[in-house]
């Protein structure tokens, strides 16, 4: 099955062929570094993570862009709030969103420049739109002229006398129409500028990535990305800014991720409702925050719910159950040299299918469910067949786990990690714990069963579970 995604340019999923054969260049939005990063984030940048993880996976070189936007009103606004300059402020967010991102398990992207690093090629960009006469000055201002390009809106469907006769916007009488947007701004008192023919100013927003994508994936490439609030007016502004000046095609396939809502609520500043990742990461592992983001296609809204979260650790528990049982009864299994069974061939079909990593995950779930069933028959039998199945389930779900971005860890770690999570968020204090298992135990080698039922009912009111091993007594957190 060929590769099939859904082209936003065209509203349907088309065969996926890039450009170049082999070779994919793939430009995505990155973010506007005036603040933390929130859950909306870490979703599109997971997807896009897992979207390029899947091309290399299947044997495509890769080219992924992924800017920084790094001059903005919100990050002037943000600087004067902090008595500090926009460049710090920048700076700031740009290692907080690396560090968010790390912790994500997300690779970093092939390039991701800066705004601030291509004011030379902004400015030659706005003087080509000039000269074509699709931008026009107003003093130290510099607007695009929507009327001079013929196909605004093709992107998001959107007619230019229909938004005319419906626009609910400030009017601006510098402009010509109502839709035209700013390429470069002149400097007001106290912000951050650069030298241009049109006098001290600094880029627009829409201007740059037009500039960034061009400067290193040339005119026309594979892939834009973003979120589906980016469709209007920013991507739309971009390929009438590109497509003015190159008479070509900007982008070959356009894909947009849907949006997190919260508790079925839209995540927004006024609701209060805006989840931090870094705050989400204190309460959930990263591998689970990742398994849910990709739970829906990613089309589609999903909602962040404390339920739904709980299913997204449960489910990655099973997995992680799974490679300690197997580690437990046969060993270490390397991917080397194993032959890739059913897993790995339907989880690509479902990917094939416009990036189904929904699908997918559901597909490692029932391998997880045959494995166990195999592991059964294993310890019944000891057959080299069924060792070789058991071993070949297991490298098609850890192969998926890494276009996933998950099973990265091994599964003492990954278990130890999600038990210190747990324990801190109920303020359980382990050493406590410890010497109350020790009080029972003493108390049950005194055969005074009262006591030791005691100590066990406490601790289950605790949700702290008790194994009596015969190599001694474990505990772990009932989450």
């Amino acid at each position: 099955m060929a590769l099939r995604v859904f082209n936003t340019l065209n509203r349907k999923k088309e065969v996926f062929k890039p450009i170049d054969p082999g070779k994919v260049r793939m430009y995505v939005c990155g973010p506007t570094v005036y603040d933390s990063c929130h859950i909306g984030h870490a979703r599109s940048v997971v997807v896009f993570d897992v979207i390029a993880r899947y091309l290399k996976a299947i044997g495509y070189k890769v080219i992924y862009v992924r800017n920084f936007t790094d001059v903005d009103d919100k990050i002037i606004v943000k600087a004067n709030q902090l008595g500090i300059d926009s460049k710090a402020v920048a700076e700031r967010f740009i290692k907080e969103f690396y560090e968010d991102m790390d912790a994500l398990n997300v690779e970093r992207a092939t390039i991701e420049p800066k705004a601030t690093e291509h004011i030379t090629q902004i400015i030659q960009f706005i003087e080509q739109l000039i000269e074509g006469e699709f931008a026009y000055r107003v003093e130290g201002d510099v607007y695009f002229s929507v009327e001079k390009f013929e196909e605004y809106g093709k992107l998001s469907g959107r007619k230019l006398d229909e938004m005319e006769a419906g626009a609910r916007i400030d009017i601006n009488e510098r402009k010509n129409n109502p839709f035209d947007f700013v390429l470069w701004k002149s400097a007001k008192p106290g912000e951050p500028f650069w030298e241009s023919p049109w006098g001290m100013g600094r880029p627009g927003w829409h201007i740059e990535c037009s500039v960034m994508s061009s400067e290193y994936l040339g005119v026309t490439f594979d892939i834009h990305g973003g979120g589906k609030d980016l469709c209007f007016p920013h991507h739309e502004n971009e390929i009438a800014q590109s497509e003015s000046i190159s008479g070509e095609p900007f982008v070959k396939y356009w894909i947009h991720n849907g949006f997190v809502n919260i508790n079925q609520e839209k995540m927004s500043k006024s609701l209060g409702n805006f989840l931090m990742i870094k705050d989400v990461l204190k309460t959930y592992h990263p591998e689970s925050v990742r398994l849910f983001l990709l739970s829906n296609h990613y089309r589609s809204p999903i909602d962040f719910t404390e339920k739904a979260m709980d299913e997204a650790r449960k489910g990655l528990d099973k997995m992680y159950a799974l490679f300690a049982r197997v580690e437990e009864k046969i060993g270490s299994v390397s991917e080397q040299n194993i032959k890739h069974g059913d897993c790995w061939q339907q989880f690509c079909e479902a990917m094939d299918d416009d990036f189904n990593s929904a699908r997918g995950i559901g597909i490692i779930f029932d391998t997880v469910r045959k494995v166990n069933r195999m592991l059964d028959q294993y310890e019944n039998s000891d057959s080299d067949q069924i060792k070789q199945t058991i071993q070949s389930g297991l490298a098609d779900i850890r192969r998926t786990g890494n276009i996933l971005g998950i099973l990265l860890e091994k599964p003492a770690v990954y278990f130890d990690k999600q038990q210190t999570q747990v324990l801190e968020q109920k303020s359980v204090d382990p050493t406590m714990i410890a010497k109350m298992v020790e009080e029972r135990n003493a108390a049950r080698k005194a055969k005074n069963w009262k006591k030791a039922d005691q100590v066990r009912n406490q601790l289950a009111d605790m949700d702290v579970i008790l194994e009596d091993r015969a190599e001694g007594t474990v505990w772990k957190i009932n989450n």
